[in-house]
């Protein structure tokens, strides 16, 4: 509660401030990431470490609803980077944007290895990317969790069936324009998200599908609805269903549906 509001004051008097900070604990700071800098419309960046199940820290550390909840938040963008090129850039474009508090979400652990260029880019806001164009089903992964993806894909190609990847980058705001050209291209879409099914990223895309008189099926991958116990980050991913297995499961399922 304290860093939140101490991060809003410095926010204020025309510092850029970075707030590092659990998942889990910001939900503590709730009131004031309303009251104290969204409502005031300050320009916090919030580094929300341990998004997601975070495995040996137990139950009271899963960081499953931060999504959930900032999503009803007015001014605050909510995204969280594929791997750790996208962090730095993420983290980079957040420096420069002062029209309102941004998070990024990312899981407990280490960085994919690979290999970061020098520099800097910046991101477009709102913005996700292709990153395999397929024929069967969309997969739209928000975060590290489209690795999962990524395995996948490899793994379904041997059945003959090709996936369509995209990093969507930002559940808030949803890059509906992409979702519109996915639409006409697919008639499944998979949502992937390491948080909370219920008012996550994939509810965001089903809300904007609603809206739509002609839609593709959708299935959403995420956090059950009760609380997730104490395992590796593998094991947790296994147990609730949002592993590779679990996906090329739901891929498989999907066309037969059709």
């Amino acid at each position: 509660q304290h860093a939140v509001t101490f991060a809003a004051g410095l926010a204020a008097q025309g510092k850029k401030a970075f707030c590092a900070i659990y998942s889990t604990f910001l939900q503590r700071g709730f009131d004031q990431l309303v009251h104290d800098v969204a409502i005031q419309k300050l320009p916090v960046v919030f580094c929300i470490d341990r998004a997601g199940v975070v495995g040996a820290d137990g139950p009271t550390h899963h960081g499953a609803y931060d999504t959930s909840y900032m999503r009803s938040i007015p001014n605050l963008i909510i995204s969280s980077p594929l791997n750790e090129q996208d962090l730095r850039d993420m983290m980079f474009t957040a420096s420069k944007f002062d029209d309102a508090a941004w998070a990024i979400r990312y899981p407990r652990g280490k960085a994919t290895g690979m290999q970061v260029r020098d520099g800097f880019e910046l991101i477009e806001i709102g913005k996700g990317v292709c990153l395999q164009e397929g024929e069967d089903v969309a997969v739209l992964s928000f975060g590290p969790i489209g690795k999962y993806v990524t395995e996948a894909s490899s793994e379904l190609e041997t059945d003959g069936i090709q996936i369509g990847h995209f990093d969507m980058r930002y559940a808030k705001p949803l890059d509906t324009e992409l979702i519109d050209e996915i639409c006409t291209k697919y008639d499944h879409i998979i949502t992937i998200e390491d948080g909370a099914v219920l008012g996550g990223f994939g509810s965001a895309v089903a809300e904007y599908l609603a809206e739509k008189a002609s839609r593709p099926t959708l299935k959403i991958m995420g956090l059950p609805d009760r609380i997730i116990e104490h395992g590796t980050q593998e094991e947790l991913h296994a147990e609730v269903g949002l592993d590779v297995p679990a996906l090329i499961k739901n891929v498989k399922e999907a066309l037969v549906r059709a």
